[in-house]
């Protein structure tokens, strides 16, 4: 039976990615070697990291003056590596979620930290609006997209400092006018890659401002001096990014990109909001993610939750289960989800539903 993958994360990968990784781990760039033992020092493996950060360049139309990193560990790590090289005094913060509380708990560490809003007081299921930045804070860092809650920023805010975003679940997914941004950090394991790299693009010009000093290996400048080789980074996995940066270069860049998880997102949406026994925890449609769609039964369906999750397990959908802090369901669809797998689930609901 074909599997429908909607986990959130580790995610689908494409099947071009996932096809040339496990060639290379057998045989890789003919050296008779699998990538897994060959050394990161090597001229094969130095073409690998070079052709990755010169797509991820292309792909987001990354202006001079930024260089891009691949740093072991996931995104959580950047959580207290943006604070070390930022925090001089004060930071501002958007609380949007899990993650944003996460980040916010870390930046303490370092100096004040300005909340400038947060929509816990509704369990994180909207986007504030209407806050003010303060301007004598060293940066304002959001979460662009909630996994857990289902709720996204699909645009680059104007701030009067410097704009650092974790983009973790929805890099590549819209274009992103990288000139406003000092820090953009994600973990790859959603729209990238196998889960053990952190992709950061940095301006090279926001670091070195700070008077603290900074461990040697949390100091972004290390990572953009030695080109993400100070120590091994993690071979594989940026292996595998290369992959899905070629793959999405074919398939016609980052807007064409939007455009097909725009589609994606908009028919299960419908779907949800057509629905006697289904309903979106995320009522506002412009705050509405894209990539994780969370849903729950209405109150007087709540009894068959688990009962569509088996339902649905059998017509080959996995990974649809809500994350513990919302319940219900979770649709992830990340770049490599195809349509195919939204109709299967569409399908799945509305079959359902008309036997409930």
């Amino acid at each position: 039976m074909k599997k429908h993958n909607f986990y959130a994360g580790p995610s689908i990968l494409s099947p071009y990615t996932i096809k040339n990784t496990a060639d290379a781990i057998i045989n890789f760039a003919d050296t008779g070697l699998s990538v897994l033992e060959v050394s990161h020092r090597s001229k094969e493996f130095q073409a690998v990291m070079d052709e990755a950060v010169a797509l991820v360049k292309e792909l987001l139309e990354i202006p001079e003056g930024y260089s891009v990193l691949f740093l072991g560990g996931g995104a959580s790590m950047q959580f207290c590596m943006v604070p070390f090289n930022l925090l001089a005094k004060k930071a501002a913060y958007l609380e949007t979620g899990t993650w944003a509380t996460n980040a916010i708990k870390e930046a303490r560490l370092f100096g004040e930290v300005d909340v400038v809003a947060s929509s816990r007081d509704a369990n994180f299921s909207y986007i504030p609006k209407d806050y003010v930045i303060p301007v004598d804070a060293d940066y304002f860092h959001f979460t662009s997209n909630n996994t857990i809650y289902g709720t996204e920023m699909r645009y680059d805010p104007e701030s009067p400092v410097r704009l650092v975003a974790d983009m973790s679940s929805d890099i590549f997914s819209r274009p992103v006018d990288v000139s406003k941004y000092d820090i953009i950090y994600a973990g790859a394991q959603k729209n990238l890659a196998p889960a053990g790299v952190t992709l950061v693009i940095v301006r090279d010009d926001a670091l070195g401002h700070v008077d603290r000093a900074i461990p040697t290996m949390l100091d972004y400048r290390t990572h953009v001096k030695k080109g993400s080789m100070f120590n091994t980074p993690p071979v594989l996995p940026i292996f595998s990014a290369l992959q899905t940066l070629r793959y999405y270069k074919e398939l016609g860049g980052i807007r064409a990109i939007e455009k097909m998880d725009v589609a994606k997102a908009t028919k299960l949406y419908e779907a949800i909001d057509g629905s006697r026994m289904f309903e979106g925890t995320v009522t506002d449609p412009a705050d509405r993610s894209i990539m994780n769609v969370c849903f729950v039964m209405k109150a007087e369906y709540k009894d068959l939750e688990k009962s569509f999750i088996d339902f649905a397990s059998e017509r080959g959908i996995v990974g649809i289960k809500g994350h513990r802090s919302v319940g219900g369901f979770r649709a992830s669809l990340y770049n490599a989800l195809p349509m195919e797998s939204v109709d299967v689930l569409v399908k799945a609901m509305n079959d359902f539903e008309a036997t409930h």
